[in-house]
């Protein structure tokens, strides 16, 4: 049975070229290479697809592992470096991704692209370890309150734990990003001072994450919230290692983006969700 139709591009994708249409970027998509003229902004951006993971797992129904397979395959075709295909986490706790082992073993490997996973603790980098994974994501919240919902813990104690998954990850050569949720506003807290933000990130940059994703996960962020977080995190890390993972609840991600890509012309990585 196959529940998709031909893909044949990323949201984001979309979200960049029409964003620059009047700016100099060549985005790495499914039809290749995009250039629009402007001075100033990158070149080039990335694009990490978050999709079968992060889009996924907020379905209600469980989608068959066929189907997971299928879609990141064809997720493979369109030009992307990077797609996240899924999350070594307990079904307990996210349903929708209890077969993780068996997706990640069936895709379609194709040269070239990356496909990490995420990983909640040890137990889940053991079981990707064991399934051949090359690259991982761990994940941390810039709010107390938004760590303490979401993971039981407060944020010094989830970053003291992923510290041992980020040293067994890379006693095993295995490559580790990080993601940062809650940058610009908590649904407990409200809005989130960038500093904490930046203190998240730079910690997790120290760890050994290579590439560090600031996620607006509730979608409240504007240009203004967007570019502070963005000023206060570029004082502690380089440029070349930060990614954007916005949202789109209010309609801002296309500014929050465009703004991401002015602040400084280093910045290049960008997450989206074809879901």
């Amino acid at each position: 049975m196959h529940l998709f139709s031909p893909i044949r591009s990323t949201s984001v994708f979309h979200i960049l070229k029409n964003a620059a249409r009047r700016y100099s970027i060549r985005v790495s998509g499914p039809a290749g290479c995009t250039t629009i003229p402007h001075q100033g902004l990158p070149k080039r951006v990335k694009i990490v697809e978050v999709g079968p993971r992060d889009g996924l797992q907020n379905e209600t129904f469980i989608v068959p592992t066929s189907c997971k397979v299928e879609f990141i395959n064809r997720l493979s075709q369109t030009g992307l470096q990077s797609i996240e295909v899924t999350s070594f986490v307990s079904p307990k706790w996210v349903p929708q991704m209890a077969d993780h082992t068996k997706v990640f073993s069936e895709i379609e490997k194709k040269p070239g692209i990356s496909y990490p996973v995420l990983v909640p603790n040890t137990k889940g980098l053991e079981a990707a370890i064991g399934a051949g994974v090359k690259e991982i994501a761990i994940f941390g919240a810039a709010s107390e309150s938004f760590s303490q919902k979401n993971i039981n813990c407060s944020i010094a104690e989830s970053l003291n734990r992923f510290q041992s998954v980020v040293d067994i990850a890379k006693s095993n050569d295995i490559r580790i990003r990080g993601y940062v949720s809650c940058v610009c506003g908590c649904p407990y807290e409200g809005p989130i001072e960038p500093t904490a933000v930046a203190k998240v990130a730079k910690q997790m940059y120290d760890m050994g994450c290579y590439e560090i994703s600031l996620g607006d996960t509730i979608g409240i962020g504007t240009p203004g919230s967007m570019r502070g977080v963005l000023e206060e995190v570029l004082k502690v890390i380089p440029p070349e290692v930060v990614a954007v993972h916005c949202h789109d609840t209010y309609g801002q991600a296309l500014s929050n983006i465009l703004t991401a890509l002015e602040v400084c012309s280093e910045f290049k990585n960008f997450n989206s969700s074809i879901l």
